[in-house]
């Protein structure tokens, strides 16, 4: 399939989407260029979901206060970013994904799994959780996108407006066309449900 290719799909439940297609690359670039251009070490993007940089997440005690119970590391293992169990102790519940910020690295497979981590963290009463990579523009805010479109049925502009009302990011490009990918499978489904329902 073409980047420049649009697919049509069913406006999601809730969503404020004046266009139900999946956007070009260039289109999603340029809705990520708009707005603030600047974040935080660490922002709310989603109520108990909390995103950003390598600074926050080895300030223990900041996230202590913010009352974060889980942390998502999607930079496991780089040297910037050693976060581990051993490293929050028993109070945190930790889930590393050993993502590199390249467009040739496949992130993909870790859209489901992550998000999974995310859905279940926030359905558990008083839970809070802290995703993070290096800056918490590319890698970390990839997957909390993932997390919208999947578990909240947001078409990939309307979660990345969402995402954008409280703070900057910018995946790289192969992350943009993975998530772009997601978005047109999860429309197919949709579409295919809708179509199931009518028959």
């Amino acid at each position: 399939m073409s980047t420049g290719e649009l697919i049509s799909c069913p406006p999601a439940q809730g969503s404020d989407s004046v266009s139900s297609e999946t956007p070009t690359l260039t289109e999603l670039e340029e809705i990520l260029h708009s707005g603030q251009t600047s974040c935080n070490h660490v922002d709310e993007v989603w109520p108990n979901l909390f995103l950003g940089d390598m600074f926050m997440s080895h300030d223990r005690y900041g996230l202590w206060k913010l009352g974060i119970t889980h942390v998502l590391n999607a930079a496991h293992g780089k040297t910037c970013c050693k976060g581990s169990d051993d490293f929050y102790g028993t109070t945190v519940d930790y889930y590393g994904v050993p993502a590199c910020d390249l467009p040739t690295f496949d992130l993909s497979p870790y859209f489901i799994p992550a998000a999974e981590y995310i859905h279940k963290t926030l359905n558990k009463p008083g839970a809070k959780i802290f995703v993070h990579c290096a800056v918490g523009v590319s890698r970390s805010a990839a997957l909390v996108l993932a997390y919208l479109m999947i578990y909240h049925h947001f078409p990939l502009v309307d979660a990345i407006r969402k995402v954008k009302e409280n703070r900057w990011i910018f995946p790289n490009r192969g992350f943009l066309k993975q998530l772009r990918t997601l978005d047109i499978n999860l429309c197919k489904e949709k579409t295919q449900e809708t179509e199931g329902q009518m028959t």
